[in-house]
């Protein structure tokens, strides 16, 4: 976790303090919550899938995207 810069160790807690498995990802939810753009939560979220990948998962399913993180 030490590697993780400010923005995507925020970004980690709260997804892991949300429930994005039983409730779709939103990028613009998440973007509008971070006061930021999307692209940036799209980079901050592949950044957190390569720096701690065995602590978040994303899949698709019903046709939305699911994140869980521990």
């Amino acid at each position: 976790m030490a590697d993780l810069s400010e923005f995507e160790l925020r970004l980690f807690e709260w997804i892991r303090q949300s429930d994005f498995e039983k409730v779709a990802w939103s990028t613009k939810s998440a973007a509008k919550s971070f006061k930021c753009k999307e692209s940036e939560i799209y980079e901050g979220v592949a950044s957190l899938t390569k720096k701690i990948p065995n602590r978040i998962q994303i899949y698709y399913e019903d046709g939305n995207v699911h994140i869980a993180a521990e």
